[in-house]
């Protein structure tokens, strides 16, 4: 791993720089700050190790221009004269860690493995969106409070797509979000176990394991083995399983400890519209641009949507949708088949004759057909009507029939388009009203 060392006195830097000979650290040495800066701008590096007092720039100066160079940087502050008020900037900076000088030279070596522990294995953003609106997802919440207060193993268990891995992340968050977290797929897990090299980089960390129904037989036992070793006693380990998916009987008894259950998206409605808001907003960060709303036709397909393919069919979506719509709403998801999935719900009818009570039942079809007409051609009056045979006339008066309204759209009448139907509404409107007075 590459060390950029930063350090103006020459005979600290050598020393230094000697006691990492023969380390899996890669140094690199320098007295200037500009010169540090024109080496990350060559290349990166996992760490920066600075002193606070330098020629022509300061160590909370270089910090901040090097993090800017290199988001995830990991930064050592050092320092014979530092005063509280730059140990805390230097934090809110993103250093790691503070070294007063002088220091013990395996004190700094044990803080280098431990930057090199989350270099390799960095943990969880804490502020990575998490969603819980719904009695099923509180109910999670306070599970994973529950589990972060133990050092018990926990399996999550649920389908494919439904966020296990999140859920994972999580709980590392409310037990030690400062510490080492890595997902290592079962399927990867060979006869000869997880690496101890590995184990011993995550103590004090996290290991999630996902996908525990692909781990072959072959490697059950070493993975159960590899819990009770040394290093392994001193991480809290995670699962990932299928609802229909088993363990060995060794890993169960150590895995299995406690079981929570990760709901599936068509359980937490709830949460489906504002966990795709979330989702749009951190996908268009990421493409440095605007995240658009959602419109009412696009909102009420992705509550009608059974989501088969849970959070993960929901994220693919959107990513592809911001890929090819560049708008600044989203009117309808085409992908999602308009609907055309979900059966069509009528309510029971009143008690009456059989004759009555199909006329009520024709009429509530007729309102859901409608509809679906409307989300079809994302609220466009004449192209609804010209998709189901009617003029527009005749279709904004069965709209108005059944009291379906062109401002159930939500803000789409803010748009040029959204104008363009409103006025073609009042205008088969008008001219139905007009028909009327004209007729003896």
């Amino acid at each position: 791993m590459d060390l950029l060392l930063v350090e103006d006195k020459d005979s600290f830097r050598r020393l230094l720089s000697q006691a990492l000979e023969g380390t899996v650290w890669k140094v690199k040495a320098v007295a200037d700050p500009q010169e540090a800066l024109r080496a990350m701008e060559a290349q990166p590096f996992h760490v920066l190790v600075t002193d606070l007092r330098l020629p022509g720039m300061s160590g909370l100066e270089l910090i901040r221009r090097a993090r800017q160079l290199h988001p995830s940087l990991r930064v050592v502050l050092m320092s014979a004269f530092g005063e509280p008020k730059d140990i805390v900037e230097a934090m809110r900076l993103g250093a790691d860690d503070f070294l007063p000088k002088p220091f013990d030279l395996d004190a700094f070596l044990a803080l280098l493995d431990r930057l090199r522990a989350l270099v390799g294995a960095p943990p969880p953003d804490p502020a990575e969106l998490w969603i819980a609106h719904s009695p099923v997802m509180q109910a999670l919440e306070a599970a994973l409070r529950q589990a972060a207060a133990s050092a018990l193993p926990v399996l999550f268990r649920g389908e494919r797509g439904s966020g296990r891995e999140r859920c994972a992340r999580r709980l590392h968050v409310l037990r030690h979000p400062a510490a080492p977290y890595l997902s290592l797929p079962a399927a990867t897990l060979g006869p000869e176990g997880p690496d101890p090299r590995m184990l011993q980089l995550l103590e004090g960390g996290s290991l999630f394991i996902p996908g525990l129904e692909h781990l072959s037989s072959a490697a059950a036992g070493p993975l159960a083995r590899a819990m009770d070793s040394g290093s392994g006693s001193r991480i809290a380990w995670m699962g990932g399983l299928d609802l229909e998916g088993s363990l060995a009987p060794d890993l169960a008894q150590r895995l299995g400890s406690l079981e929570l259950r990760v709901p599936a998206l068509r359980e937490r409605r709830e949460d489906l519209l504002a966990l795709t808001r979330q989702l749009l907003k951190v996908a268009a960060q990421r493409e440095g641009r605007p995240a658009p709303w959602l419109e009412r036709g696009a909102e009420r397909q992705l509550l009608d949507h059974s989501w088969p393919g849970n959070v993960r069919e929901l994220e693919v979506l959107l990513g592809r949708t911001l890929l090819f719509d560049e708008g600044r709403a989203i009117r309808t998801f085409p992908e999602l088949g308009l609907g055309q999935a979900a059966p069509l719900c009528l309510p029971w009818p009143e008690a009456g004759s059989l004759d009555g009570m199909l006329k009520a039942v024709a009429r509530s079809a007729e309102a859901k057909l409608l509809q679906k007409a409307m989300t079809q051609a994302a609220w466009d009056l004449p192209q609804a009507a010209e998709a189901l045979g009617l003029t527009v006339r005749t279709m904004a008066q069965r709209l108005r029939d059944h009291g379906i309204s062109l401002e159930d759209r939500g803000s789409t009448s803010a748009s040029p388009k959204g104008e363009q139907e409103h006025n073609a509404m009042r205008r088969a409107t008008e001219g139905e009203s007009n028909h009327s007075r004209k007729a003896p």
